[in-house]
């Protein structure tokens, strides 16, 4: 797709997810942040399905959703995404503002809307701070997305089933707050909305503003065959050129080599 195409759709897709975002937390607002959709049944349905083996499982996975594992995903994206090592550095800036930007704004809009989280009694592991947008959900649905788009980017063997793996990892992750009892559903479902939309800006911005030679995934030569057939190099333009005044040296010469026609005249010219 064309630079422009895709700053189109990334920037739609933001837009389109934060709409839903924004239309989600008016409800959460107007509800004063009880649970809504169901949001009860499931935490009480998790808290009655918790072998420990299950437990074990996912608090190890949530685990993956904060601290180091998100930064050191998304410093991996950017070194898949570049192809040069200007490319890998400033793509793995990129990444890292995307996601700590994205970590920032998130805390504003959870102080903001100040939901609390589910009784104490349910909780299967620790948790803290407030409850909407799920943190641990948005940062590990960043990460995840960060790392999608630097494999699509690149595009190797088995793209289709690492986009599948790294996208059930952030997806596995926002449902495991939900399953120990530290989140309703509506909080995940927020998280998801709020990362792709942020994801989605940040994608458009890049690819609409960034110059071309910057843009991971391409080189800094040209890359059109097109412009090179039709641009000839310097030493092979030089060189049609210094043919051409061959031949019309040569032909100069012939011309000199024979007396000028006389119209009177009848036969071949002499030979000087």
């Amino acid at each position: 797709m064309r630079r422009g195409e895709v700053a189109e759709l990334a920037g739609t897709c933001g837009l389109g997810a934060w709409t839903a975002f924004g239309v989600l937390t008016m409800v959460v607002v107007g509800h004063d942040g009880l649970p809504l959709f169901g949001d009860a049944d499931l935490v009480s349905w998790s808290g009655a399905h918790r072998p420990d083996v299950a437990v074990a499982l996912a608090r190890g996975l949530t685990a993956t959703g904060t601290g180091v594992v998100p930064y050191a995903l998304a410093v991996l994206a950017g070194i898949i995404a570049g192809r040069t090592r200007r490319q890998r550095a400033l793509a793995v800036a990129l990444c890292l503002v995307c996601l700590g930007a994205g970590q920032a704004l998130r805390y504003a809009v959870m102080a903001r809307v100040a939901r609390p989280r589910p009784p104490l009694t349910d909780w299967a592991t620790h948790a803290s701070g407030w409850a909407f947008p799920s943190g641990h959900t948005t940062t590990a649905a960043l990460a995840a997305g960060l790392l999608i788009v630097a494999v699509r980017v690149r595009g190797p063997r088995g793209a289709t089933l690492l986009t599948l793996v790294i996208g059930a990892w952030g997806a596995s992750v926002g449902l495991t707050r939900v399953y120990l009892g530290v989140h309703w559903f509506t909080d995940v479902v927020g998280g998801w909305l709020f990362a792709l939309g942020w994801l989605g800006l940040c994608l458009g911005a890049v690819a609409r503003w960034l110059p071309e030679r910057l843009t991971p995934g391409t080189t800094d030569m040209d890359t059109d065959p097109a412009r090179r057939t039709a641009e000839p190099t310097g030493s092979a333009a030089g060189g049609r050129a210094d043919t051409a005044a061959e031949q019309t040296d040569a032909a100069r010469e012939q011309r000199e080599d024979h007396a000028p026609d006389d119209p009177g005249r009848r036969g071949r010219s002499r030979p000087a």
